[in-house]
């Protein structure tokens, strides 16, 4: 068989997923719970209406765009001179250091679960987009670092001993010539940061009560009194895609260049 009916194949069993939430979020619970049907029979907008028009839906989305946009915005600061000392200078136990980094995006969220329970209500930040956005940098900024050092340790240093000669500070050499050749590194990673930190459900739970609580957690806490509402739920879960579509087709080139490169 051709190798693009496998391909074709890939994705229709990865699309099917996608397409039944669609196709569960234009039905009423009726029908979702009564028979099995490959398109809505009764087509309804009812659960969009609820979920545009309900003040608890609409500040679960809030939350988790400020939280995820927070997270991005301090893992990209932080992790741009930690991977550029990684990939320009050697230094006693360097390797050992950026192992160290990357054994703590393999731990499980929950070996910290408790510690950050305890460490931010000593500090009054529970119920607050602090909280979250600071906890999954834990977890986001050793994989920032490592993509980072990838896309850096592929440009020679040469570069950057000619920018000294030629008479640029370091601000400048940094600002004016080497960001803007690592900008595919730089997209993958806050790309790979906001949905990371987007989808995260544990920290977010633990970490948040009422006012903070992010899309994540709405979506667990959405059982009412008849039972869970699937057809909103599934509107939900359409909704949730959205800012994830929208930032790969405005950085669709760069991640293209991105994961091409580097270490993704």
């Amino acid at each position: 068989m051709n190798k693009k009916y496998y391909l074709i194949l890939f994705l229709v069993f990865i699309l099917i997923p996608i397409y039944w939430m669609v196709n569960m979020s234009f039905k009423p619970n009726s029908e979702i719970l009564s028979r099995l049907t490959l398109y809505p029979h009764e087509f309804t907008l009812a659960n969009y209406e609820e979920i545009l028009t309900s003040e608890f839906w609409r500040a679960g989305y809030i939350n988790s765009i400020i939280m995820a946009s927070m997270n991005v915005v301090f893992v990209t600061i932080a992790a741009l001179p930690a991977a550029y000392a990684f990939s320009r200078w050697d230094f006693r136990g360097d390797k050992h250091l950026f192992f160290w980094f990357l054994t703590n995006r393999m731990a499980p969220p929950a070996a910290f679960m408790v510690p950050f329970f305890i460490l931010y209500s000593n500090l009054n930040l529970i119920d607050t987009y602090w909280a979250v956005a600071l906890a999954h940098c834990l977890f986001n900024l050793p994989l920032a670092i490592w993509i980072l050092e990838g896309f850096m340790s592929g440009i020679p240093k040469e570069i950057d001993e000619m920018a000294f000669i030629d008479g640029h500070s370091f601000t400048s050499f940094c600002w004016n010539i080497f960001l803007p050749l690592i900008k595919p590194g730089i997209a993958v990673t806050a790309f790979l940061t906001f949905m990371f930190s987007w989808v995260e459900l544990l920290l977010a739970r633990t970490l948040t009560n009422e006012a903070a609580q992010p899309i994540t957690v709405t979506l667990t806490r959405s059982l009412g009194a008849g039972g869970w509402d699937w057809g909103v739920l599934a509107a939900a879960g359409v909704i949730a895609m959205i800012p994830g579509a929208i930032i790969v087709y405005l950085v669709r080139d760069l991640l293209a260049t991105g994961f091409s490169m580097g270490r993704v």
